[in-house]
Order: C-alpha cells, then sequence, then structure tokens
C-alpha cells in the first residue's frame, strides 16, 4: 500500500515536471534569512534578496523562508490547473501549504533526533521501482525525463526522501503499535453484512476539519463552524476540490480531497452507513469523529467483488540488513555465501536461525503461505519465478534475501480473505486516526511562529 502512496506521489510530480519547474537559490540559512531581511532598503540588489530570503514561520530551530513557501504555493497551483480544479483565494491556498511545510519539517525534525533516515542506497531503490512503474526501463533514463522538463533533480529526490521517512515514522509510530481483536473484526464483519457493501466500490471525496486532542468546547465549535460554512459553500454551488483544497485538514486537500476508489469494506461504518443513502454526486452532511468533522462527496459507485481463489506460495527467506554499517556490497556477499553453503549442502533453516535478521528466523525462515500483495513487490517477483525447491537472492528495501519456494497451491480464500480485508479496512481507519492524533501531538509540542506578514 505504502509503495502505491509513493507511486501516485510520483505521478503527481511527473506531472508538475510536464508544466516546468524553477530552480532554488542557495540553501537559506536562519541566521541569513534574518540577517538579509534586516538589510538598508537604500540597496535594490539588498532588498531583492531580503524579499525572497524573508522568514515566513520558524519551526523550533529551523525556519521556512518566503522562497520555499512560494516555490511550493507554484508547483501546488500547477497541480490544481493540471486537474482543471478551480483555485482557492490565494491567501487561503498560500495558508494551507504553509501548515502543511510546518507539519512536514516537524516530522523531519523528529525523524532526524530519533535516527529514521533513508540513505541513497535505500532511496535510489525506491525511485527507481517508481521509474520502472512508470516505464522508464532504468533510473538514468527517469532523470533525464525529469530534467528535460526542468525538474531540479537533487530537490526531487529530497523530497522523495521525505516522503519516505513520512512512511516510516508512520509505520513506527502508529502502526506498529496497532492492536485489532477478533471481536472487533466479527463486529466489522456483522456490521458489513448489515449494511449490505459486499462487493461495492465507492469513489470518494471528502474534507476534514481536524479537532485537537483534548479541544475545548470553544476549539470545537470552531472547528464545527469551519466544517458547516464549508458545507454551506457546497450547498450554494462551489466547487468541492475548491473547497477542499482551502479548508480541508487533510493531507489530500491539495488534490481536491480526492480519495479515489475504496472497496465497502475499507470504509468506517460512519461514513458507510451515510454512503448507503446518497446517489453519485451527492454531498453529506457534516459528520463527527473522533479526529474531527468530515464531509464526504459520493463521487461514483460500483460493483466490484474480488476473486476468492488465489495462487498462494509457501516460501521461506534469510534476510541481511543494510545499513549504515552494513552497506549493500557486504549484504550481498553474505547472503550470497549463504547461498552457496545451502547449494553445498547446509540446512536452509539452520542457516536461517543463524544468520537471518528478520523476525520469521526462529522458524528456519518459513513465511508461511502467502497470497499476492503480501509483501514488497521485489521480493513477490523474484518468488513468482521461481519453481518449488529453486532459490534466488533478491534485494528490497529492507536489504538482501535469499528467497526459496517450497510449494505452491490454489485454494479458496473466501471466509480468511473476508477476515483479513477486514483486518486491514479496520488497520486503516485506526492508522489513520492515529496518526492525525500524532501529527497533533508532535505540533501541540513545537514551537511555531508565523510571520507571513513580514513578506510584503
Amino acid at each position: 500500500m505504502r509503495i502505491k502512496i509513493l507511486m501516485m506521489w510520483c505521478a503527481l510530480l511527473m506531472a508538475q515536471a510536464a508544466n516546468g519547474a524553477n530552480t532554488p537559490p542557495a540553501k537559506v540559512t536562519k541566521a541569513t534569512a534574518k540577517s538579509d531581511s534586516s538589510q538598508s532598503s537604500h540597496s535594490d540588489p539588498q532588498q531583492q534578496v531580503a524579499k525572497i530570503d524573508a522568514v515566513v514561520a520558524v519551526v523550533n530551530d529551523d525556519v521556512i523562508t518566503r522562497y520555499e513557501l512560494d516555490d511550493h504555493v507554484r508547483a501546488v497551483v500547477r497541480q490544481l490547473q493540471k486537474q482543471d480544479t478551480p483555485l482557492p483565494a490565494a491567501d487561503v491556498l498560500e495558508r494551507q501549504i504553509l501548515e502543511r511545510m510546518i507539519t512536514d519539517k516537524l516530522q523531519e525534525q523528529y525523524a532526524r533526533e530519533n535516527g529514521v533516515r533513508v540513505d541513497d542506497t535505500q532511496l535510489n531503490l525506491a525511485i527507481t521501482r517508481v521509474a520502472q512503474q512508470n516505464n522508464f526501463p532504468s533510473l538514468a533514463e527517469f532523470r533525464a525525463k525529469l530534467e528535460a522538463d526542468g525538474v531540479d533533480y537533487k530537490k526531487f529526490r529530497e523530497e522523495f526522501r521525505g516522503e519516505i521517512i513520512s512512511t516510516r515514522l508512520r509505520e513506527r509510530e502508529v502502526e506498529s503499535k496497532l492492536i485489532i481483536s477478533e471481536g472487533e473484526v466479527d463486529n466489522y464483519l456483522a456490521n458489513k453484512a448489515r449494511i449490505g457493501s459486499a462487493g461495492e466500490e465507492f469513489h470518494l471525496a471528502h474534507i476534514l476539519v481536524v479537532v485537537p486532542e483534548q479541544a475545548s468546547a470553544e476549539k470545537i465549535q470552531v472547528a464545527h463552524e469551519r466544517a458547516e460554512k464549508a458545507l454551506s459553500q457546497l450547498k450554494g454551488g462551489a466547487d468541492f476540490a475548491q473547497v477542499a483544497a482551502g479548508i480541508s485538514d487533510a493531507k489530500d486537500a491539495l488534490k481536491g480531497g480526492d480519495l479515489g476508489w475504496r472497496p465497502g469494506e475499507g470504509i468506517p461504518p460512519l461514513f458507510m452507513n451515510e454512503l448507503q443513502n446518497m446517489k453519485p454526486g451527492q454531498t453529506s452532511a457534516v459528520l463527527r469523529s473522533p479526529s474531527g468533522f468530515h464531509i464526504l462527496k459520493l463521487v461514483e459507485k460500483r460493483s466490484g467483488n474480488a476473486p476468492v481463489v488465489i495462487t498462494q506460495t509457501h516460501a521461506r527467506h534469510i534476510l541481511i540488513k543494510t545499513s549504515e554499517i552494513m552497506p549493500e556490497a557486504e549484504a550481498k556477499k553474505r547472503i550470497m555465501e549463504i547461498k552457496q553453503r545451502i547449494e553445498a549442502g547446509a540446512d536452509f533453516a539452520e542457516q536461517a536461525k543463524r544468520y537471518s535478521q528478520d523476525g520469521s528466523a526462529q522458524h528456519g525462515g518459513d513465511l508461511d503461505w502467502i497470497s499476492p500483495g503480501q509483501f514488497v513487490p521485489e521480493f513477490e517477483d523474484a518468488m513468482n519465478k521461481l519453481q518449488p525447491g529453486q532459490m534466488a537472492a533478491v534485494q528490497t528495501q529492507f536489504g538482501w534475501h535469499l528467497a526459496q519456494v517450497l510449494e505452491r497451491r490454489n485454494t479458496d480464500v473466501s471466509e480468511q480473505q473476508k477476515r483479513q480485508q477486514a483486518r486491514v479496512a479496520i488497520g486503516t481507519f485506526k492508522s489513520d486516526e492515529q496518526f492525525q492524533d500524532w501529527l497533533r501531538q508532535l505540533r501541540d509540542r513545537a514551537f511555531v511562529e508565523y510571520r507571513l506578514e513580514e513578506k510584503k
């Protein structure tokens, strides 16, 4: 799922590239920003530098400059125009984008302080994967295309790195701590059966007005009034995407709030109950959830029954993780040495218990029966090419693996699939809620000072 999100994000950048991009100036530090903005107005060149480098927000010990904000605004405007989305008022859009930049800056700081990083090898692997999914045979050709369209490749890489870090923070701080009980799965399936959403898919857009954790009654009322204002604008004929871009606090706001197609199983009961009474094109009333106030738009609806007979693979693996102290070349060398020992007669399970750095090591590297889409594409693609008994070394974002296929089967997984889909749906909803809570807590602990008034 995360890989698909990165691919969608990359596609948006490619759309922006088609319309051109600006090359940024040298990096501006907090000190130089303050210094330049205080220069005498008698010198025109100095005035221009001050205007470009003025600080628009202080985020803990970092700053966001006027140039950085303007650069982001230009990119988002190009994106919205590409989608034929009416633009919100300039000051509203600017504030929305600044809020996103502050959130991104806080995540970047937290990652740096807690040792969450993406090295160049991991970054190259992720970009190569996206390039291939966009029909570019090599990273070099993908880079050439970006640069031909005027995109600064170094800047592109750092933005992509930031997206991966954000995903890892979410996995570390939220998803790794999620607990989904069997009772929750039972209740979810019972509710789905009651409202009759089996096999249906919904193309949705939404607007979210976040309510801070432990918010006062006054703050809750202010958030509710913002949501009601948005609904009033929609009832008055305003474009949904335009209102979302100007008001919504959701990460997809600047994409017009478009959530794409969602299976009925992946939609929270609160929303599903509302959607059952809506027709395509209609907008919901203001809905309240623990994270805030929501407005839904049902764009389209369709039948989407998934197959229940699938091919599963029973496989096992040995993983040597790459890190700063375990370079890619050394990890690959170790995997190949292990492969040679197994080919010479060593027991795979014993080698896995001794050397694998994965949780499956204690089980001899056994991954049990694997369904399509359960593992990252690189591992699954390599595994699918193997016949039972064969082994192959494969590189993924986690490091170097030695994968071996034991057997394959076609199986009816209707019941297991229903429960797994329910778990994914519950997990997605919980993850979204809890990640928003985590970001709010991160923001509450931060020092943020706005200086937008200094730009003019």
